[in-house]
Formats: structure tokens, C-alpha cells, sequence
């Protein structure tokens, strides 16, 4: 269901103003850490509901922006194998965008990019322990699956959107970054 915006709210909201309103993905790729700790490929669908919220005004920084609820489940399983919350948030002045997003995992992330308000493809990324963009895991989290990078391409069209996530876990016993990579396209309901 498409949200109608204001003609400011479309001006205000940047490169998100496409995203209000709710949108659906049939045929998401998911390679994961399996429970034996090597990799798990999952097939899933997931629904992401994108609703507009009042503007944000840090002093003189004015973020205008969604909130966003995301629940993702593997094909054929009714129980949600994936939930997320969080915003996107436009600063027009700064050309700046941010996605900031938690998990019920205990891990949130803080990724940003600079681009042009009518940006239709954006890369974002944030790094364990940048003050600005940056991933903040619970205790075990971080000794066991340390997350130390996430990068989203996030590409935006007529008919929704398509992303691809990078998030590069160093997990304990392995030396190498293992990619846990989630991709998707969703279109409008």
C-alpha cells in the first residue's frame, strides 16, 4: 500500500520519499552462519513497512525520515526467522543519509552515506568502533560472532527497491571474515 505524501514531505524525504509505504519480496537470498558454524543458504520472503515520521531536529541538523519494521521468513516455514526496527533518516543540508537498525539479537548498527536527494543507488557502511557509522553487539555476539563491518547496496526503481547486505563477521576459531549476505527485491503491496 503506497503512503500519500506532501508535496514537502516528497521534497523533505530525499532519496527515501519512493520507500514510504509497504513493500513485499518473494525470492530473498540469505547465506548465514549455520548452527555448526559453517554456511547455511536460506531461501526467504520478507515484508518491510515504511511509514513516515515527524521531522527531527537536532538544533540546527533537521532529519526528516521513516520508521520501518522488517520480518523476513524462510519459504515454506510460517515462524519469522528474521525481525528488524529502525529508521532511515534524510539531513538535506548535509546530503547525508543514515539507516539505523536493531535487531532482537542484541546487535544494533548505525550505516551512512553521503549522496544527492534524487539518488536511486546508495551504498552504505558502518564499522565496529567508528563514533559516527558504527555496530554495537551484546557481550556474546561479539566474542563469538564479532560483526566488524556491514555494507548495503541499496538500488531504488519505479516498481520498490533491491538491496544487497555484506555483514563481515569474524567468527571466533576462524581466521578469515565470514560474508553473511542477505539480497532481495521487494516491490509495493
Amino acid at each position: 500500500m503506497g503512503i500519500d505524501l506532501t508535496a514537502d514531505m516528497q521534497t523533505n524525504l530525499g532519496p527515501l520519499a519512493p520507500l514510504a509505504g509497504t513493500f513485499e519480496g518473494e525470492k530473498g537470498d540469505d547465506t548465514a552462519p549455520g548452527d555448526d558454524r559453517g554456511i547455511e543458504k536460506n531461501l526467504f520472503r520478507e515484508r518491510i513497512e515504511f511509514t513516515p515520521i515527524d521531522l527531527a531536529e537536532n538544533h540546527e541538523q533537521k532529519l526528516q525520515g521513516l520508521q520501518y519494521v522488517r520480518t523476513a521468513w524462510r519459504l515454506g516455514v510460517a515462524k519469522p526467522f528474521h525481525a528488524q526496527l529502525g529508521y532511515w533518516l534524510w539531513d538535506a543540508k548535509a546530503r547525508q543519509l543514515f539507516h539505523s537498525f536493531m535487531i532482537p539479537r542484541g546487535m544494533t548498527v548505525l550505516a551512512g552515506a553521503s549522496c544527492d536527494a534524487k539518488a536511486r543507488e546508495i551504498r552504505m557502511v558502518a564499522e565496529v568502533g567508528s563514533p559516527t557509522f558504527g555496530i554495537c553487539s551484546n557481550p556474546f555476539l561479539d566474542a563469538e560472532f564479532r560483526t566488524v563491518r556491514y555494507e548495503m547496496k541499496l538500488t531504488i526503481d519505479d516498481q520498490g527497491f533491491s538491496y544487497e547486505e555484506d555483514t563481515q563477521i569474524l567468527m571466533k576459531g576462524r581466521q578469515e571474515l565470514f560474508h553473511h549476505v542477505d539480497k532481495n527485491t521487494l516491490r509495493r503491496v
